[in-house]
């Protein structure tokens, strides 16, 4: 929701409008982009700008900081405001470092933070009453500004986003990945001192954990935010207005991202409704002019026929059929063993990834490869296809099964042939209108099939990668990141393929959604091994919920237990200089039963944490579902304990003569 000021009488809040937009409209030539769009954006609110690509949400952005200027209409900026473009292409020009590229529009303050040391250095030698006022006077503007806040904002969202704020201190820019430089970028623009945040596909290059972080931020700062994103568990997560391009303009919705699927239903709904009815009287009064137009009632026709010609014509509703028409076949049925790993190690020149890893994968299987990035999923999937060998023991595809391979670059896609040549050289006997049928079902039509593979956008090469893998007829596909790229209605079209094919899918994705409706397993790489979950990655998520839970509770007793060990030390040495009263060894007794109970308690604090935290609890039939138990059964010793160190701290202290 819009977070407004509190200046009105009786405390009541009031949205501040930021932007608006009336009637805006933008043409290149004789082509229109989009017509017709207005919406107005409040200080505070979460704005997520969906649709097809090549709809023009990035070229909204630039209309929102006056890069371009629309053709119709007008864009409205509340006055002083700061916006942020956060781009798909990131440039750090006269950044050398990470630290630095991050800090970016605080480079002034930074330069004056290192005058003012400079100066203060200086003042031995010179404490004029010039150099005096002019050391105050830039201490006063550092401090007014917030200098001594940026340091520690940096360094919060540099760990964040994966980074490490000591070593970016250091790390030129120029040996960042092209991933890196992505997040880079994002840590760059969170940071800025802006107002209004317009974010192009944030999560492109982030993990699960780095993209629950930046949901967790983005919910916690102040700041307006407008994101484009085709992430759709992130928007679900984050927005609370979704503005929706499609046809030649865009529709603004006030909710969150669920809110949104409801009211786009019964809004075509209530437009196809409109439209049959329409359909229906038109041809109603086309029949009745066609019989009465040469007869008696010929005047009354011709006065139908004027009005009908005159009749604004409703358009059909656009409907949810994608951009791509997709669906994968398979050739063979193949083995029901489809991919097989014995004791591997995986690993780089210099640095191993997978140690002694175990596992099949069953036909049929729907497999969620995670973890995080450059922990190894791409080397793994390499070495599983044969790309490259394993270090030690084995990786291999079964008996009788052909692989599909989507890649997170996709290099499989030739950038020097045009589509049409690309889809004719994997289907050399199709006649010319059978390669136009092929591509016209991924989007490209007309002269388009012309157009030569590097001149494609990165969303383009996608569903040309995609319409290269329908060919395959694979029995095991593969795929690496395949939303990255695509639109929603795209990804949604992705997964109603994937969950017709009656093959085998491993799927490298950090689209929650995907993973949750597709997977049936789950392989889980982190430091260095892999975790095998007969599960769906919905219920990974519950299991690794109740992990974490289990390591905050181990952390907190932790403290606790640290606290009776000091307050134990603390009486024991004050016992010696006391004298041995009846009510002190009263006491005394109570803080012995109550030490015992603290340690039985601590027991069985440790050893249901240690159970939960065992990743073999979750590979379980039942392993969910008693690990739920044991988290409640947690919860109760937890209290039980806590309850009983106060009984101890009482009794401690009243045993010592205290109050």
């Amino acid at each position: 929701m819009a977070r407004g000021s509190d200046d009105e009488p009786g405390g009541q809040g009031r949205q501040v409008t930021q932007l608006s937009l009336s009637s805006v409209g933008v043409e290149f030539g004789a082509t229109t982009l989009f017509r017709d769009i207005t919406f107005t954006v409040d200080a505070g609110e979460r704005w997520g700008i969906i649709g097809r690509n090549g709809t023009g949400k990035t070229t909204l952005f630039k209309l929102i900081t006056g890069e371009m200027q629309p053709t119709t209409g007008a864009v409205a900026r509340q006055t002083g405001v700061r916006v942020s473009l956060l781009e798909q292409h990131r440039e750090f020009a006269g950044a050398e470092t990470v630290w630095e590229a991050a800090a970016g529009q605080f480079a002034e303050l930074l330069a004056l933070e290192h005058s003012i040391m400079e100066q203060a250095a200086a003042l031995g030698d010179d404490a004029s009453h010039a150099a005096m006022q002019r050391y105050g006077r830039d201490l006063e503007r550092f401090e007014r500004e917030g200098g001594y806040t940026i340091t520690p904002r940096v360094d919060a969202v540099l760990h964040g986003l994966g980074f490490d704020p000591a070593a970016a201190r250091t790390q030129p820019v120029s040996q960042l990945s092209g991933g890196e430089r992505g997040r880079l970028g994002l840590a760059r623009q969170l940071v800025s001192p802006a107002d209004v945040l317009l974010l192009d596909e944030p999560t492109n290059h982030l993990d699960l954990e780095t993209t629950r972080w930046l949901e967790q931020y983005l919910h916690d700062v102040a700041t307006t935010v407008m994101v484009v994103s085709h992430d759709r568990a992130f928007l679900a997560n984050v927005v609370d207005h979704v503005l929706h391009f499609e046809g030649d303009s865009a529709v603004s919705y006030s909710g969150n991202y669920a809110a949104f699927v409801e009211q786009r239903a019964q809004r075509r709904l209530t437009q196809q409704r409109a439209f049959e009815q329409q359909r229906r009287t038109i041809a109603h009064e086309e029949d009745y002019i066609a019989r009465n137009l040469a007869g008696q009632n010929t005047r009354q026709a011709k006065g139908r026929r004027t009005k009908l010609a005159r009749l604004p014509r409703l358009s059909a509703p656009v409907g949810d059929d994608a951009v791509m028409s997709v669906r994968f076949e398979v050739g063979e049925r193949g083995g029901d063993r489809v991919a097989i790993a014995e004791h591997a190690n995986v690993g780089v020149p210099g640095r191993e990834l997978i140690h002694d890893f175990t596992g099949t994968l069953m036909r049929g299987d729907v497999l969620g490869l995670l973890g995080s990035n450059g922990a190894g999923k791409s080397t793994f999937i390499k070495t599983l296809l044969g790309e490259r060998a394993p270090d030690s023991g084995d990786v291999r595809l079964g008996g009788g099964i052909t692989a599909g391979y989507y890649r997170q670059d996709m290099a499989q896609v030739p950038t020097d042939r045009t589509l049409y040549e690309v889809i004719s050289d994997l289907r050399p006997t199709w006649e010319r209108r059978l390669v136009q049928g092929h591509l016209g079902r991924f989007g490209f039509s007309g002269d388009e099939v012309q157009r030569r593979a590097d001149t494609l956008s990165g969303g383009e090469r996608a569903r040309v990668a995609l319409a290269m893998l329908m060919l395959s007829r694979a029995n095991l596909l593969v795929l690496d990141e395949p939303t990255n790229h695509l639109d929603v209605e795209s990804i949604e079209a992705l997964e109603d393929a994937l969950e017709q094919y009656d093959g085998t899918v491993i799927l490298v994705s950090h689209d929650r959604e995907l993973l949750r409706s597709l997977t049936t397993r789950v392989w889980v790489l982190h430091e260095r091994h892999i975790t095998d979950f007969d599960g769906s990655f919905a219920e990974w998520e519950t299991a690794a919920a109740e992990r974490a839970h289990a390591a905050s509770v181990a952390a907190a007793e932790e403290e606790a237990v640290r606290r009776v060990l000091e307050r134990k030390k603390t009486a024991r040495r004050e016992d010696t200089n006391r004298s041995a009263r009846n009510e002190t060894r009263r006491a005394e007794r109570r803080v012995e039963e109550l030490e015992k109970e603290i340690e039985a308690r601590e027991a069985a604090v440790a050893r249901l944490t240690a159970v939960l935290a065992d990743p073999g609890l979750y590979t379980q039939a039942d392993g969910a579902k008693r690990a739920a138990a044991m988290g409640r059964e947690l919860e109760t010793e937890k209290a039980a304990l806590e309850s009983a160190l106060e009984d101890w701290a009482t009794a401690a202290t009243n045993g010592d003569g205290g109050v």
